[in-house]
């Protein structure tokens, strides 16, 4: 399994490579730089509105149906046409919720029309991810590798078409959105059209059965409860500081071009619970040990994400004014406001995501083992504390107090899950792992602060900081590149 794994996540990761930062430096920032941080801002907030009630349209089911396949593959066929059905009659009552919401927080018009299309495309991702759940539990992991990067592949080709092709005299947030729906659009097609052939099931004969949906909806509640759960701690710093403030909708531009990069970053953690959930259930099933791959996939992405996590820390000011440039119309003491605020804010963003990397391995296991009673109690207690640390501090600190929660609350998640696991699975303690971890990231840090004081530009500081880095995890055998191709060429018994 450790073979397959590298393999797919190889293929995962060049692919994710070649289309994501382009689309998140080449377009989403572009749309951003364009409209200016206040437009964005207004989108932003209500793009993150629209994740509130998320849980309505899924409500567990895609890590339900992930995890049931990879155990069962058979029931693939039988379930498909029944769940694609139950899927809708979600999305019309997320719908009902969603607007009911933003009535109530008395949203505009204009508001109310965007969140008309953001929850369509809600629907349309969650659709999406629910179709993948079923390539990822048959192990297809190649076909779902080009799947994850089709819908921005084609968004980057639209976006480019309005962005720099002409064709609108003036480039407005909603375009942005319409290219975000026809692009998700063409991508649900597709893969619907690749389940249904590998189901070996009638194209969109689809089937009502209320027995068939209490049921899965019943299986599907714990998975449910922890996607809100989730959702709500992950996705409510800037609807609150949108709703908090006077300023609200600059604040929450400010914040969402602090949080582009750690979006970006944890995209690819996220890659790695795509791969570990259907291969961690598998092997549960058939009383395989887990431990070697745990520790595989950990160290993988933690040495990154501390390398990323330290070079954001220290080039924060340098990242913030390179990707967003002064706005027109906008004064030069502003500009300095708001890449002050934007730099302390991506600083403790940045750091965060070495909690999120190790929430996304050790919350993988415990959902692949049945554990969500434990992650919905660690969830439920993290979202009360984000929520109530955003209250306090936002009014006072801003978009910095809502990265302060997040930091706080990310890290006391983290840190819960892994003893969790420990206790339940009886690891054995890693002393060597958490010496070397702990020398890695003295390591990192002290080069860092290093490559500042060098006569160079911070282009190549910064660079010549990432390849050290990799240079120390590889010199204290954090990372064995001699092992990663032993496994990959002869398995994981060499």
């Amino acid at each position: 399994m450790q073979r397959k794994f590298l393999k797919n996540l190889a293929l995962l990761l060049v692919l994710n490579l070649l289309i994501k930062p382009f689309w998140i430096f080449g377009i989403d920032r572009t749309v951003q730089n364009t409209v200016g941080a206040e437009e964005y801002g207004f989108y932003f907030a209500i793009f993150n509105f629209s994740f509130l009630f998320y849980i309505l349209l899924d409500f567990g089911i895609t890590t339900f149906n992930n995890k049931n396949i990879a155990q069962n593959n058979q029931l693939l066929r039988k379930h498909l046409s029944n769940i694609i059905v139950l899927k809708l009659v979600l999305f019309i009552v997320y719908l009902v919720f969603t607007f009911f919401a933003a009535f109530v927080i008395k949203y505009s018009r204009e508001q109310l029309y965007l969140l008309a299309f953001l929850g369509l495309n809600q629907f349309l991702i969650g659709f999406i991810m629910y179709l993948r759940s079923n390539l990822g539990g048959l192990h297809l992991f190649r076909t779902d590798s080009f799947i994850s990067v089709l819908d921005r592949s084609v968004m980057i080709f639209i976006c480019a078409l309005l962005l720099w092709g002409n064709i609108v005299p003036e480039f407005k947030i909603k375009y942005f959105v319409y290219a975000q729906t026809l692009s998700l659009s063409i991508t649900a097609l597709i893969t619907m059209i690749i389940v249904f052939r590998k189901a070996e099931a009638q194209f969109l004969k689809l089937n009502w059965s209320t027995p068939f949906f209490m049921m899965m909806l019943r299986q599907s509640f714990p998975y449910a409860v922890l996607v809100l759960l989730m959702t709500f701690y992950n996705r409510v710093d800037s609807v609150m500081l949108e709703r908090l403030l006077d300023e609200g909708a600059m604040y929450s531009g400010i914040y969402a071009s602090a949080y582009r990069l750690l979006d970006a970053a944890t995209m690819f953690a996220y890659l790695f619970a795509v791969l570990l959930l259907p291969i961690f259930a598998r092997m549960l099933k058939q009383n395989e040990s887990i431990e070697e791959l745990i520790k595989l996939s950990y160290t993988l992405l933690i040495t990154p994400a501390i390398i990323i996590a330290a070079a954001s820390f220290i080039y924060a000011e340098e990242f913030m004014k390179l990707l967003y440039p002064i706005h027109g119309g906008e004064s030069l003491l502003e500009f300095d406001y708001r890449i002050m605020h934007s730099s302390q804010v991506f600083k403790l963003l940045m750091i965060s995501f070495c909690a999120i990397s190790t929430m996304y391995i050790f919350s993988t296991l415990l959902t692949a083992n049945g554990n969500l009673r434990y992650l919905n109690y660690i969830a439920f207690t993290g979202m009360v504390i984000n929520i109530s640390l955003n209250f306090i501090l936002i009014p006072h600190y801003q978009a910095f107090g809502s990265a302060v929660a997040t930091l706080f609350t990310q890290f006391l998640i983290a840190g819960v899950q892994v003893l969790v696991v420990y206790r339940l699975f009886k690891f054995k303690l890693n002393y060597l792992l958490i010496i070397k971890l702990i020398i890695f990231i003295f390591g990192v840090i002290f080069l860092g602060y290093f490559s500042k004081q060098l006569p160079l530009s911070w282009h190549l500081s910064f660079l010549l900081l990432v390849i050290s880095s990799f240079l120390i995890a590889l010199a204290i055998r954090l990372i064995s590149i001699r092992y990663l191709f032993g496994i990959i060429k002869y398995g994981e018994k060499q």
